[in-house]
């Protein structure tokens, strides 16, 4: 006989009333409780012992093996309600079907044992159906997975075959990157795939890169060899602005560092970095005359004051040509900011504290409209264009954010420091475009 079990032991693995009490007498009635508190169920043609529970009423006894058979036939119900799952698994099904199979085959419980056998061997047929399904469907993920992915490959190899003189390297490395990205997500997010098709696969994404980067590494040699020369004519540049600066010919030797200036603007590019220290070096050099320059001016301080009423004058004429939208307008803005300048010139000098001051302003002004030419003569420049777009996007982004947090800011001062910080973020966007 199975051995008496112990009030604890036996303790329902249910909660009390968690079951309508109209089940747990509809289970009952399979089963019965003698005098020594054994327990019996009815078992097709049989009755055997499910178990002893002496120390409680025979009712207690029998309601405690009813409500087993309630929680076992749960088991089942929620298998059922697994089955229609999207996310359950074969090893799932078969495990849960194993783990079922032994509990169901002579189980401990009072209740109707051959519907609850019949519903195992339903739920037994479905699981197999159900792996069936997963089967089928596995197989049409895979189809569309091996479609999707050879979609990235074709991408990457019309990428390849695509490459020529006209062919923007940054934007087409960043469309390599992205398809690589593509590629990556696709093989963490989506089902495998058979080795030998991904490898395949993966070969020819991975032979178009290399015709890709072989061919930017080219592109970039040439790129390199257009900045080294660039640096060396700013080299040169440097060095006669060094034989100039402790010059006191101050009228002829401020002519030449302008000539010098066009030179190193007509110069190219040496990279960003070397181009900063390199125009540090001019500016240093050019800095050195026009500071003692204006040294020399500094005795000349009442006519110098009439020279920056006058100047600040032509500020106010130089200022009203920008901003500037086009080409057009930036063309017709550099006339007359030539024109100014060249009256700016023949005024003469103007207190040495006020200098810095109204040249940085004439400069603002050059910059504006430097900004337009230079954003006209960079739209051919594939390079330059790549970057006005990264740019441009960065602006975007930055614009959108600052909206949010001027459309947050409580605070006057704040709001009014981030509308400033918009609008000049909007002057750079409309000089780019």
């Amino acid at each position: 006989k199975t051995p008496a079990a112990t009030p604890r032991a036996a303790a329902p693995t249910t909660t009390p009333g968690a079951y309508a009490e109209a089940d747990v007498k509809a289970a009952e009635a399979f089963g019965r409780v003698d005098d020594n508190g054994t327990v019996f169920v009815k078992d097709g043609e049989t009755e055997r012992e499910v178990g002893q529970f002496p120390d409680v009423s025979k009712e207690e006894a029998l309601a405690l093996y009813a409500r087993r058979f309630l929680d076992l036939k749960a088991k089942l119900d929620l298998l059922a309600t697994r089955l229609n799952a999207a996310n359950i698994k074969p090893r799932e099904i078969d495990e849960s079907v194993k783990l079922l199979g032994e509990e169901t085959a002579e189980p401990a419980v009072v209740g109707d044992i051959a519907a609850l056998k019949a519903q195992f061997e339903q739920l037994k047929a479905a699981g197999e159906a159900k792996k069936a399904e997963i089967a089928k469907a596995r197989k049409a993920a895979q189809a569309k997975a091996v479609a999707e992915r050879t979609a990235i490959v074709e991408k990457a190899e019309a990428l390849a075959a695509s490459l020529g003189d006209n062919t923007n390297w940054r934007s087409t490395a960043d469309k390599f990157r992205n398809l690589f990205d593509e590629w990556q997500n696709h093989q963490r997010t989506t089902v495998r795939i058979d080795k030998p098709e991904a490898e395949a696969l993966w070969k020819r994404f991975s032979a178009a890169r290399t015709t890709f980067n072989q061919a930017r590494r080219k592109w970039a040699q040439a790129r390199d060899n257009e900045r080294n020369h660039a640096k060396e004519v700013k080299e040169a540049i440097i060095a006669e602005a060094n034989e100039l600066k402790d010059s006191t010919a101050w009228g002829e030797t401020s002519r030449k560092f302008n000539d010098l200036m066009d030179r190193w603007k007509k110069a190219g590019r040496a990279g960003r970095n070397e181009d900063d220290e390199l125009w540090a070096k001019f500016r240093e050099a050019a800095d050195t005359f026009f500071n003692a320059r204006q040294a020399d001016r500094d005795q000349m301080n009442s006519a110098e004051k009439e020279n920056l009423a006058a100047k600040e004058a032509l500020l106010v004429k130089a200022e009203a040509l920008v901003p500037v939208k086009t080409e057009a307008e930036a063309k017709k803005a550099r006339q007359e900011l030539a024109k100014i300048q060249e009256e700016w010139d023949q005024i003469g000098y103007v207190p040495r504290d006020d200098m810095r001051r109204i040249e940085n302003r004439l400069d603002a002004v050059d910059k504006q409209i430097k900004a337009i030419e230079d954003a006209a003569w960079k739209q051919t420049d594939p390079e330059t264009d790549a970057r006005r777009s990264s740019f441009e996007e960065q602006l975007n982004a930055q614009l959108a954010e600052l909206n949010e947090k001027i459309a947050a800011e409580s605070d006057p001062k704040k709001k009014a420091k981030l509308e400033a910080e918009k609008a000049t973020k909007e002057q750079w966007l409309n000089a780019i475009k």
